[in-house]
């Protein structure tokens, strides 16, 4: 006994895809100008026959065409496919204008407002630092930023004037790995100084750095030249971008993580920087600074 929904002898009949609700029928349309008719829903397979197409029970109890089945499948997954690449391509372009304009008016805008806000502070510790100590009251020294580009760093003077002299008669006390020499008591240090240096005071002048365009807000901390020298290959890829004032490096412990993880904290954050982290960084820099974790 042939199934109720297939084609009688002499009729040219091909099912027609339809998404019906259950228990509705699904109308086939014939080729031959013969007017449809309902076929009753159940959970059959219609078999194989000359001039018939295989059909498939749908989720809702209907029938599919094996061809036109794979066909609306295939559709179904080509037009997820490009609404994801559609949203990543955005995603993309978003990124890409940000570092390329977006990044550079965050620091101008923000190392202005920055700069005027902590203008008050900066000038009492430079009174403090004329009052303790003989010498000017800003640091400068040359630092190598963006593709190796040496410019001249700004800091509040915390040390007494005159310690780079004097840096090589402490090189045992040295308490960091790699190239970078740190000392937690430095001897070199004055007292306003150490002030300074545990709450990142000192740091201010660097936004002078971030709006003339050699430091960003957020970036690899800037190195000396010394230290680059010593720089492993994967380690130099630090250059590729402009140093900051703040990193994940700060966020994280800064003094108290190893040379090693330093570097790859940087590189993590060149390939993942985005507006969305930048704005990560800096509002965790606020709590880091006020925790004074790892800062001498």
């Amino acid at each position: 006994m042939e199934p109720d929904n297939l084609a009688t002898p002499g009729d040219d009949w091909t099912a027609r895809a339809t998404m019906p609700a259950p228990g509705n029928p699904i109308v086939t349309a014939p080729t031959n100008g013969h007017a449809g008719t309902a076929a009753p829903v159940g959970p059959r397979t219609e078999p194989k026959g000359n001039g018939s197409a295989t059909a498939v029970a749908n989720g809702n109890g209907g029938y599919l065409s094996h061809t036109l089945a794979q066909a609306w499948l295939a559709a179904e997954a080509s037009a997820a496919t490009s609404s994801a690449t559609v949203v990543e391509l955005h995603l993309r372009s978003a990124q890409s204008f940000y570092l390329r304009a977006g990044k550079r008016l965050l620091d101008a805008i923000g190392a202005t407002l920055a700069l005027v806000i902590t203008s008050p502070i900066l000038v009492l510790a430079a009174l403090a630092i004329k009052l303790e100590s003989r010498g000017p009251v800003l640091y400068r020294s040359t630092r190598i930023g963006r593709d190796g580009r040496p410019f001249t760093f700004l800091k509040l003077r915390s040390m007494v004037h005159g310690a780079d002299q004097h840096r090589h008669r402490l090189s045992h006390l040295n308490e960091c790995d790699g190239p970078v020499f740190k000392i937690n008591r430095d001897p070199r240090v004055t007292r306003v100084g150490r002030f300074l240096r545990v709450t990142s005071i000192d740091e201010i002048p660097q936004f002078v750095n971030v709006i003339l365009g050699q430091m960003s807000l957020v970036g690899p901390r800037p190195p000396i030249p010394e230290e680059v020298a010593q720089y492993e290959p994967w380690q130099l890829r630090r250059l590729d971008v402009r140093p900051g004032i703040t990193c994940l490096w700060q966020i994280s412990g800064r003094s108290r993580i190893g040379f090693q993880e330093w570097m790859r904290l940087d590189l993590e954050y060149i390939r993942r920087q985005s507006f969305a982290l930048d704005l990560n960084i800096l509002v965790r820099t606020i709590p880091a600074v006020l925790s004074r974790e790892g800062a001498y």
